[in-house]
């Protein structure tokens, strides 16, 4: 079941050219289906983040965000509305139907966040206490750069290691030593692309578009 998911998030193939060796295809596709709505790929990055912030290779000094437009199959279109869940984050321009990826990284280009970039978190293992979750500086480009976004990190004690754009008033240092660092989200994005199945979507489903670039990100972390 497993191989076959994967064989899929590789090639980009629909479910139904899935090779007989994983066996029914429907079979694959509720399989995968059920462990989204279970939220097993999302606990499973949750766990190899928190084995690596106990071993101490999760650098928490300084974290990347940057998006990326993916373009969107024509089958990612016509899902069937339901106000519980939005818009399932498709956009329409002269080119068709896209969506955004949003990602965060931490200082060695590892996977933190994808998408829902306020929501990461990594819990303690052992000694309990609250869950670890804020770096200690964000650097993203100038499209990031906004009041809300630069007031929401002050709030948090978060440092803002963010490019300003032209009409913004140019307050304080600039980092440029760290910003440089950036291309390592960069290179992230690059990495899951590689995933044809990230790199275009073809999930009507917002979730499961997530859930496949979630399995991405797990990946990457093995």
């Amino acid at each position: 079941m497993l191989n076959g998911i994967l064989w899929l998030l590789a090639t980009g193939a629909p479910w139904r050219d899935l090779p007989e060796r994983y066996g029914p295809w429907s079979t694959v596709a509720n399989r995968f289906y059920a462990w989204q709505k279970a939220g097993l790929w999302t606990r499973l990055l949750a766990a190899l983040q928190q084995e690596a912030h106990e071993r101490g290779e999760l650098d928490w000094s300084l974290h990347f965000v940057d998006g990326s437009v993916i373009r969107a199959h024509q089958h990612a279109a016509g899902a069937r509305k339901d106000t519980r869940r939005g818009d399932e984050a498709l956009g329409r321009s002269r080119g068709g139907y896209s969506t955004k990826l949003h990602v965060r990284a931490e200082r060695r280009g590892k996977p933190m966040v994808v998408l829902l970039i306020a929501s990461g978190q990594v819990k303690r293992m052992h000694g309990g206490g609250r869950p670890r979750h804020r770096p200690r500086r964000v650097a993203a480009d100038k499209g990031y750069s906004s009041r809300q976004t630069r007031g929401y990190l002050r709030r948090r004690g978060i440092g803002a290691v963010i490019a300003r754009k032209r009409n913004e008033c140019r307050r304080g240092s600039f980092q440029r030593q760290l910003y440089r660092e950036r291309n390592q989200v960069e290179r992230l994005i690059n990495r899951l692309k590689q995933f044809r199945r990230v790199a275009t979507r073809y999930e009507k489903r917002a979730v499961n578009y997530l859930a496949m670039v979630l399995i991405a990100a797990i990946l990457l972390w093995l």
